[in-house]
């Protein structure tokens, strides 16, 4: 049953990108074990009792910053000082690695970074969800990308781009034959060269995005990871 779980995942990964593609228009680190846990809801290890299966992950169930939430516009407030994001990314090599709960990509190079508040978080790993963890106004989407950022202290930040299927996507489509490759094998990995992050579209969003304080969205769900949630299309 666990591997039909995680074949379906990745399956499902596989399926939003072509889908996507056919149309022509804080050190803690999240768990790279996926048999620790799982996302069925009626599982032991499943999302209601990750907070049960390790002390350590106690926040899961005891946290009060958890993620992901659901962005409800009747809640959010409106402010201009947050800025323009900036990302001042550049190519990199990078891995692809099969983690079984979720597909990453591992830049290795640690050149790419995002500047919040003359912070500067580097860029350590892409990956995605399908479908969305974040909903706005209760809204689920296709597909989620999450970028992962850090401090040397160990301070998070995450970037969450939130798809809908129906155009082509030229990060997604430039790993498919790489995505095919792991996506039967649980630990599998794949070099796939210098890729650029600068790939991943983000137009218009850099001036129109959702942010709050939440935590990492799998265990040990360590708090106070500063999240920016926004739309593939603005």
């Amino acid at each position: 049953m666990e591997n039909r779980a995680k074949q379906i995942l990745i399956c499902s990964l596989l399926t939003t990108l072509v889908f996507l593609s056919s149309f022509p228009v804080i050190m803690s680190q999240e768990v790279e074990d996926e048999m620790e846990f799982n996302y069925d809801v009626k599982s032991e290890r499943g999302p209601f009792n990750w907070g049960n299966i390790k002390p350590e992950w106690s926040l899961c169930k005891n946290g009060s910053l958890q993620s992901p939430i659901d962005l409800s516009k009747k809640n959010v407030q409106i402010v201009s000082h947050l800025g323009t994001l900036e990302f001042k990314y550049r190519p990199s090599n990078a891995t692809l690695r099969n983690r079984g709960y979720n597909i990453m990509l591992e830049w290795l190079a640690g050149t790419s970074y995002l500047l919040i508040d003359e912070t500067q978080y580097v860029l350590k790993q892409f990956h995605w969800h399908s479908p969305s963890e974040h909903t706005i106004d209760g809204r689920r989407f296709d597909l989620e990308l999450h970028m992962v950022h850090q401090t040397p202290s160990g301070q998070t930040a995450g970037i969450g781009i939130l798809y809908k299927a129906g155009r082509p996507d030229p990060f997604l489509s430039l790993l498919r034959n790489d995505l095919k490759a792991i996506s039967n094998s649980t630990g599998a990995e794949r070099e796939v060269g210098v890729t650029d992050p600068r790939l991943v579209k983000i137009g218009r969003c850099r001036t129109h995005y959702y942010r709050y304080f939440g935590s990492l969205s799998t265990p040990p769900c360590t708090e106070n990871v500063a999240w920016t949630v926004l739309r593939e299309v603005c």
